[in-house]
């Protein structure tokens, strides 16, 4: 135990000193450089107080933290379709996620499940799951747009794609994976295709089948991003490029660290959960 927090504390050490490292970097490359004043005219040299001083166009560490301080000491404000407040923009991208990746689990974990425990199925459905695995889920949001007809759900339905293969994929590997020793002790109980499922095939593959949302999950986070800034609107995909339109890399920065905190802070819920239903075999 004094090992482990020994080297749980020296890992946060070299992530402070990583953290400094790359904030001092970032600090140093925004300084105010003096221009080449015999490049400039002498009429501006004099108008600007001597030599000229050029600025990066990067935003200083500073700026950022400025930012910070203002986007979310009101994240929830409303100022018009393009003036909301950080936290809206979030809940709206997470309120596509989450309806696009509810939608993909309802479809991936029974179809799994069939595939899983039928050879036949299988064999019939793996040329389709192959097929269709490889395309990028962006290519389908033109065909989304033109018979949806919707932004939004069009930008969930493309949620559902790239949700559904590593569900469907883990779900049957996860389901093919059990025991045999266990089915054919459920077997030999007379025991209901219904409740070996659900009493011997999901406890067993359980691990297997969260791993593949949490794969999911982070795809998803990754697209919505790329979904909203084709379709514009509302959310965290949108708000980075209108952003960039205004110029304002300040603000990009910030919803890029915005976009990673709420990534990881939904890995980690799906990284408890594995551990929640991991077993010893």
């Amino acid at each position: 135990m004094i090992m482990i927090k020994s080297l749980n504390f020296k890992a946060l050490m070299v992530s402070v000193l990583l953290l400094g490292a790359l904030l001092l970097g970032w600090y140093l490359a925004t300084l105010p450089q003096a221009a080449d004043t015999a490049a400039v005219d002498p009429e501006y040299a004099a108008l600007m107080g001597g030599a000229a001083v050029k600025k990066s166009g990067m935003p200083t560490p500073a700026e950022l933290g400025h930012t910070l301080r203002e986007r979310l000491s009101d994240p929830f404000y409303d100022h018009g379709p393009n003036d909301k407040g950080i936290g809206i923009q979030l809940a709206y991208s997470l309120a596509r996620v989450l309806a696009g990746f509810a939608l993909a689990a309802l479809v991936a974990i029974p179809l799994g499940f069939v595939v899983g425990m039928s050879p036949l199925m299988q064999r019939a459905l793996n040329p389709y799951i192959q097929l269709l695995k490889p395309i990028s889920p962006l290519a389908w949001m033109p065909l989304a747009l033109y018979t949806i007809k919707d932004s939004s759900a069009s930008a969930i339905f493309v949620i559902f794609i790239c949700s559904l293969w590593p569900m469907l994929i883990n779900t049957a590997y996860g389901v093919a994976s059990v025991r045999r020793d266990w089915l054919n002790v459920a077997k030999t109980l007379e025991v209901s295709a219904l409740r070996k499922a659900f009493r011997v095939v999901l406890p067993a593959a359980a691990p297997t089948i969260l791993t593949g949302m949490r794969i999911s999950m982070g795809i998803a986070w990754l697209v919505i991003v790329a979904a909203e800034m084709l379709v514009g609107g509302t959310g965290i995909g949108y708000f980075v490029w209108n952003e960039w339109n205004n110029l304002s890399l300040t603000n990009v920065i910030f919803a890029i660290l915005m976009i990673g905190v709420v990534g990881m802070l939904l890995d980690l819920v799906f990284a408890g959960l594995s551990r929640l239903v991991a077993y010893n075999d």
